[in-house]
């Protein structure tokens, strides 16, 4: 199985091999400790490859200029940017000139259809677990129902689903049963038709079955 370290190197690698001039130079320069670390500590641990991801995005603003975002994952029907913001002496400092560009940059990328997440330097540190959670939480709301090569979900069974791939840990017959509203009896059932289905798998091997996380099947729901 592909480690980070490796997926990494050929992750930049290819970019860099598509690129050149300016985009190549912002590429290079652009690319630092924050970037990488949100790949190694969030997406990496919660999505598991860099399928659609392309760092540092050239982007035209209002005037025609190029403008790059730290992060756009573009997979039909959303465009969806991650920024990545630190707590430097060049953030403490910035003049209001740039604080108010800023926001302008940020509008526009919206008003051109662009969904905008931003990740503090300290929270992708500190915070891991709440950013994964995130990552997936927007994996399962806009992409649960597009996966290909599994089978179709509806009604509770895409509600347990979703909540499997939103948890960066194993879900329980209670997490269900008080997510859906129903008794643990019963969420047992439907957690048993995913497992049957080859949606969801025990998440340790035991006699008695006490949580649940998605397979490889279906992951592929949401990623």
């Amino acid at each position: 199985m592909t480690n980070f370290v490796q997926a990494y190197e050929s992750f930049m690698n290819e970019h860099k091999a598509l690129r050149n001039g300016e985009r190549l130079r912002r590429l290079q320069e652009g690319h630092g400790h924050a970037e990488k670390l949100f790949l190694e500590q969030i997406w990496w641990p919660a999505i598991g490859h860099f399928r659609d991801l392309h760092p540092e995005y050239e982007v035209k603003d209002f005037n025609d200029a190029s403008r790059f975002i730290d992060f756009a994952y573009i997979r039909p029907p959303f465009r969806i940017a991650f920024e990545i913001d630190g707590y430097g002496p060049h953030m403490r400092d910035i003049d209001r000139w740039r604080f108010g560009d800023q926001l302008m940059r940020q509008n526009q990328l919206v008003l051109d259809g662009w969904k905008i997440f931003r990740f503090s330097y300290d929270d992708i540190f500190q915070k891991g677990r709440r950013c994964q959670q995130l990552v997936l939480h927007l994996m399962g709301r806009w992409y649960g129902e597009r996966g290909e090569q599994t089978p179709p979900l509806l009604g509770r069974e895409l509600d347990i689903a979703r909540l499997a791939a939103s948890s960066v840990s194993p879900i329980t017959p209670a997490e269900v049963a008080g997510h859906l509203g129903i008794r643990p009896e019963h969420a047992r059932k439907w957690l048993s038709r995913l497992v049957a289905g080859g949606v969801l798998r025990p998440a340790r091997d035991q006699q008695r079955i006490r949580a649940y996380v998605l397979t490889e099947a279906g992951r592929r729901l949401f990623l």
